[in-house]
């Protein structure tokens, strides 16, 4: 029976070395780094099953034993748990660590900023524009836009909140549009229910009409709230706005001068010929407009006027107004005021 001992004592030390080698395999194929040259982007399609990924790790080179690669897959759960979308996979990034984040959808996320004062249409172009966004079906409109958003007859400039929206690679535009139309309504909701109490406008939407004048006629954060004050003063006492972003809004896009006939010409959006606010917002208003159109700063200021610096003199009588037209606009020559259009 001595030989028997040593075929035991053979099959044994074979399956021992055979063991410790398939160890030492499995280690070096999952939990070394893949030493890529580069960092790399592997991008997952929908519908992808494991086998598929799992042979194109070995088509990359990336994968020297995909039959280990499935048991390790199989045996921790994740084979049937791999997500779509677009994966980083830097150079000392380990074979586990990429499956791990494949199965928790650990995606690139990718970004789109909509800044304030943007029209709506320039934010429509810009989503449909995204490399990373799967655009909606062209001809696509704003009004499309509207009717997908259950506001078909409203008019579309303004119900975007203008921020930064995160997303994965082939996620659909106007998710991106929906997203941002969903925030801005939470954000107005929430200012219209904090207005102060004496609030001359009579409803969310006046209130993000006015954010959208704010929103134009300043870049300056300490003055919104002033210009706001001012704006809501006016509307008390039944002044017109007089402002110069709500005409400019009807004119050609790019358009940055008044003619003394536009200011002349009367339209819906010509404040100084219309009482009260232009029949739709202007722009998309940041919530910092949308706040101080709310909680406007208590002001006795009914007139304001570029420095030219980037900010604007105040003035509550319309003395004063004249005399910082003349300072800041016409270069202290009185004998230009009435002309300078």
């Amino acid at each position: 029976m001595r030989w028997l001992s040593l075929v035991f004592l053979f099959l044994l030390i074979v399956a021992t070395i055979a063991g410790a080698h398939f160890v030492s395999t499995y280690q070096k194929e999952l939990f070394q780094p893949l030493g890529l040259e580069r960092d790399e982007i592997l991008v997952v399609g929908p519908g992808q099953g494991f086998r598929q990924i799992n042979r194109e790790l070995a088509d990359r080179g990336w994968v020297r034993h995909p039959w280990m690669v499935e048991i390790h897959a199989r045996y921790h759960g994740i084979a049937s748990r791999l997500q779509a979308g677009e994966y980083e996979v830097p150079a000392d990034m380990t074979l586990a660590k990429l499956l791990d984040n494949m199965a928790r959808g650990v995606v690139v996320r990718h970004r789109l900023t909509a800044p304030e004062g943007w029209t709506a249409r320039q934010f429509l172009e810009a989503v449909q524009a995204h490399t990373a966004l799967r655009p909606m079906p062209e001809p696509a409109d704003l009004e499309m836009v509207m009717a997908e958003l259950g506001k078909p007859d409203m008019h579309p400039e303004g119900w975007f909140l203008p921020d930064t929206y995160v997303f994965g690679r082939d996620t659909p535009a106007m998710q991106v549009l929906k997203m941002a139309h969903e925030a801005l309504n939470r954000q107005l909701e929430q200012a219209w229910a904090a207005r102060v109490e004496d609030h001359p406008l009579e409803s969310p939407y006046e209130l993000l009409i006015l954010a959208s004048i704010i929103e134009k006629e300043t870049g300056q954060a300490e003055e919104r709230g002033l210009v706001a004050g001012v704006f809501v003063n006016r509307v008390r006492r039944g002044m017109r706005l007089q402002t110069d972003p709500t005409l400019l809004y009807a004119l050609e896009p790019g358009t940055t001068r008044l003619t003394r006939a536009e200011l002349r010409r009367d339209h819906p959006y010509n404040t100084y010929t219309r009482d009260g606010l232009p029949p739709t917002p202007i722009a998309l208003p940041g919530l910092a407009s949308i706040r101080a159109a709310a909680n406007p700063a208590e002001t006795e200021a009914l007139f304001f006027v570029s420095r030219k610096d980037g900010t604007h003199a105040f003035s509550s009588t319309y003395a004063e107004h004249r005399a910082a037209v003349i300072k800041y606009q016409l270069g202290g020559d009185a004998s230009r005021y009435g002309a300078q259009r």
